[in-house]
């Protein structure tokens, strides 16, 4: 059962919160990296008995700067603010990040935000960490101003796997590679997205495999192509096993990313339901066929594939 946590969507936050261990940045994925952040955390609050909070932006900064809207997160809000509620974290910012609050003054950040409003105890932070106006704000900047507002900034060592320091941005692009396996590893779960699904053109059902047809924007687009899925309708704790194609359906002529997912051994109406898929495996990357029948064999084939890694 998740735990319920205060959530703010201001620096207006109780009392009993002010004096805490504070963690800033964006979290997306909360990522094995993050992980190993949120444990020294929690190591700093049994030792200074003192609560954590989690400072975020929404939208994220790279998100607003660059007006993209699809293609990029990792996770939603609702799934990061669940996945940090596991962490234990005590209280969440989720701060709009918008132009006027783009253009704050570093320094202001942290005399009139971080001090004054929240009067932050410690502060976990990444090493490339970037804030204020132009970006002019920097672990280095913090750290020559915590004597003067009563802070200790903490400042770990990024996790290293065979080299490479795991981030939102390695997994992304992992994703985007078909790498499904290891950034899954990288995650410690599987990559999950969350969606309503619509009416579409119901070509899946006409050729014999029934799916539901789901929008994923503003997530990350991955490979396109076929994978071993896990299904759940929201809050429910039936899971139901399928396969998903994610593509633009070359075959059909379409243009549009569409997450298709067809469901074992199921029937119902799910129109207008939210479901949360959870990608299992990469199959293989999508195709144009020559034929309907073309696409049927290999639809065959793909349910075996898919079958037998969900078993």
């Amino acid at each position: 059962m998740v735990r319920k946590i205060k959530t703010y969507d201001n620096f207006n936050i109780n009392k009993s919160h002010e004096n805490s261990i504070m963690l800033i940045g964006n979290f997306d994925g909360l990522h094995l990296g993050h992980q190993k952040l949120f444990k020294m955390a929690k190591l700093f609050k049994k030792k200074y008995k003192l609560k954590i909070g989690v400072l975020t932006f929404e939208p994220m900064p790279k998100m607003f700067f660059k007006k993209q809207k699809n293609d990029f997160r990792i996770a939603s809000l609702n799934q990061k603010n669940s996945l940090l509620s596991k962490q234990g974290v005590d209280f969440i910012i989720n701060k709009k990040f918008d132009l006027k609050f783009s253009k704050t003054n570093a320094h202001n950040f942290i005399s009139k935000i971080l001090s004054k409003k929240l009067k932050i105890s410690f502060l976990f932070v990444s090493n490339n960490f970037r804030f204020g106006n132009k970006r002019k704000g920097n672990v280095k900047l913090l750290k020559n101003y915590q004597k003067n507002f009563n802070y200790k900034v903490i400042e770990p060592k990024p996790l290293k796997i065979k080299k490479r320091i795991i981030s939102s941005s390695l997994i992304r692009n992992l994703l985007r590679q078909g790498k499904l396996t290891l950034a899954n590893k990288y995650l410690s779960r599987e990559w999950q997205i969350v969606s309503v699904v619509k009416k579409g053109r119901q070509i899946g059902k006409k050729m014999g495999f029934p799916t539901c047809n789901m929008n994923i924007e503003p997530y990350v687009i991955a490979k396109r192509g076929v994978y071993a899925v896990k299904i759940k309708r929201l809050n429910s704790n039936r899971t139901l096993k399928g396969i998903a194609n994610l593509g633009i359906r070359p075959t059909f002529d379409q243009k549009k990313i569409l997450l298709e997912v067809h469901i074992f051994n199921f029937s119902g109406n799910l129109y207008n339901k939210e479901l949360i898929i959870d990608f299992v495996y990469f199959i293989r990357k999508e195709k144009k066929f020559k034929s309907i029948n073309q696409l049927k064999k290999q639809i065959s084939s793909d349910l075996k594939t898919a079958k037998n890694k969900l078993n």
